[in-house]
């Protein structure tokens, strides 16, 4: 009985994949990257390789490029739910590249289609309905409309006595307006993973987020290092974890922050054992 997630190497963007102990396809963002010289794309790959042809939950943190960029294959794969912030439109999103043109038509006419409510059945906010994870969004709204960055919706992943807190690319002022909400301040209790926001930039370290918590790891989606990266300031607040090298079991360190652009994709397994005892398991490319 596992979670997994992966959190794919897409450099200055962020692509997230879940899969619940009962088989739920779940994804957070659809950014897209290189592999090897070679465009990469997370949800080709997962349909291609793993046979995937259909995602049960999505959240789309927030319409910018690098968040959205495989729109188009999250829409042949027919999500059943789907999580936007809904009041965002299209003129908010400013001006818009010739060439994004249909990136950003294919977001907003799949954010039109899915108005409608979600039936007990597939509501992914009921853990029976994913194997026993509970999962939480939360939604900053209050920010100027100026920086889409703070209006990304959070996601929450609790199973097995661990949590995963994905951020999206909050700033500081969002963070600010969440930690005003009990809710918010109570449910990230323990976090025990964090996705760093913003790519790890320095504009979305917040400090008083870490009076709720301490993470053993901080994990960075982030592509070429800029003098504007909080890595550091990450390493002095996580209290470290053992992470595996996928090419070798036998190969662990402790490390208290890593990266898509020194690790590769980075997966996370958290569940039960045989002897029905909790763990939690990061692995490195």
């Amino acid at each position: 009985m596992t979670l997994t997630i992966k959190i794919w190497d897409v450099q200055k963007g962020l692509a997230v994949y879940a899969n619940t102990p009962n088989g739920k396809h779940i994804i957070i963002d659809a950014g897209t990257g290189s592999n090897e010289d070679k465009e990469f794309y997370p949800l080709y790959h997962l349909n291609k390789n793993y046979g995937l042809r259909q995602i049960d939950y999505a959240i789309i943190t927030h319409p910018h490029k690098d968040h959205i960029q495989e729109i188009k294959n999250l829409d042949a794969l027919k999500p059943k739910v789907l999580y936007r912030p809904s009041h965002i439109t299209k003129d908010d999103v400013g001006e818009i590249r010739k060439e994004d043109d249909a990136i950003f038509n294919t977001y907003f006419s799949l954010s039109e289609r899915y108005n409608q409510s979600v039936p007990d059945s597939e509501n992914p906010k009921n853990p029976d309905n994913n194997g026993g994870v509970i999962i939480k969004t939360f939604h900053p709204n209050k920010s100027s409309k100026d920086n889409l960055n703070n209006h990304s919706i959070v996601t929450l992943f609790e199973y097995a006595t661990s949590k995963v807190l994905v951020p999206g690319d909050n700033e500081t002022s969002a963070w600010s307006e969440l930690l005003e909400d009990d809710d918010f301040k109570n449910s990230i209790k323990n976090v025990d993973v964090f996705i760093a926001p913003h790519h790890g930039r320095e504009s979305a370290f917040h400090n008083d987020l870490f009076n709720q918590f301490t993470p053993k790891v901080v994990i960075i989606s982030d592509g070429p290092v800029t003098e504007t990266n909080a890595s550091s300031k990450y390493s002095n607040i996580a209290s470290g974890w053992m992470i595996f090298s996928r090419s070798d079991s036998e190969i662990k360190e402790e490390r208290k922050c890593i990266s898509t652009r020194k690790d590769g994709m980075i997966q996370i397994k958290m569940g039960y054992n045989e002897g029905n005892k909790p763990f939690l398991n990061i692995t490195k490319t």
